[in-house]
């Protein structure tokens, strides 16, 4: 990934906002937050948190599900649109965590999601008989194999490596580094938004609009999520192992 397709992440973090709040702060009411903003839902789920809301804020939910606040908080934020609030800065030893989150996504993505789209892309063209939605599902089929190609590179080489990089443990690096992941980061979020102008446009509906519907409403979560996954990668987690990288000599 170049520079301008990072700085193209910043600007979407501008235009993600949802509830215009400049920064989230540890005494907000998660409930009211996610009432505000829905898809946190979501993000309660890739950190594993399970605990009901009730009146509790954001430091209270952290305490009670041993989440790391800094991190949820620098996560959240992007969820939210918001800018990264630098008093919330995270550290080398956040990586784990993010590492965590990061993983959890990544079982959402092959077990729930994309099974989610298949099946409704596969409904739509039995029900549709039309050539073009066969198009769809081949394309979506193809689109999903190497999605988990990427996520399995993720998964077996970075992940393991950044781990390493936050306990300053280089042996097992070889060649691998953060600039070299990030050199070969690819956005997989951005062919959904083909798949999407493609039904929103170009492909009639005569039986099944209501499938439609819930296909699109799940394409655009997916993407979301995506999005957000990429900031993480791209603006926290890289910055976090190159800074250590270069702390201990070994950058490449």
């Amino acid at each position: 990934m170049n520079n301008f397709a990072t700085a193209a992440l910043i600007i979407n973090m501008s235009e993600m906002n949802i509830t215009g709040r400049s920064f989230l702060r540890p005494e907000m009411k998660v409930a009211e937050l996610v009432g505000e903003n829905p898809s946190l839902l979501l993000l309660l789920e890739h950190f594993g948190i399970r605990e009901a809301l009730n009146e509790n804020s954001v430091r209270d939910i952290c305490t009670i599900s041993n989440t790391d606040e800094r991190v949820f908080i620098t996560i959240c934020s992007l969820y939210m649109g918001h800018p990264l609030d630098k008093r919330y800065e995270l550290q080398v030893s956040d990586i784990p965590h993010l590492i965590n989150y990061l993983r959890n996504s990544h079982s959402y993505y092959k077990n729930e999601k994309y099974p989610e789209i298949t099946s409704y892309i596969h409904s739509l063209k039995e029900n549709e008989g039309s050539l073009e939605l066969e198009m769809v599902e081949k394309f979506f089929n193809d689109y999903f194999a190497e999605v988990i190609e990427h996520l399995d590179y993720e998964e077996k080489t970075a992940f393991p490596y950044f781990d390493s990089v936050a306990e300053g443990n280089y042996g097992a690096a070889n060649e691998f580094s953060a600039m070299v992941y990030l050199e070969h980061h690819s956005d997989i979020e951005l062919k959904l938004e083909d798949l999407m102008n493609l039904l929103l446009k170009h492909i009639t509906i005569r039986n099944s609009i209501q499938l439609r519907r819930k296909l699109l409403q799940s394409l655009f979560e997916l993407e979301y999520d995506l999005k957000v996954h990429s900031m993480v990668e791209e603006l926290i987690l890289i910055p976090l192992a190159r800074k250590a990288e270069m702390r201990n000599g070994n950058a490449k």
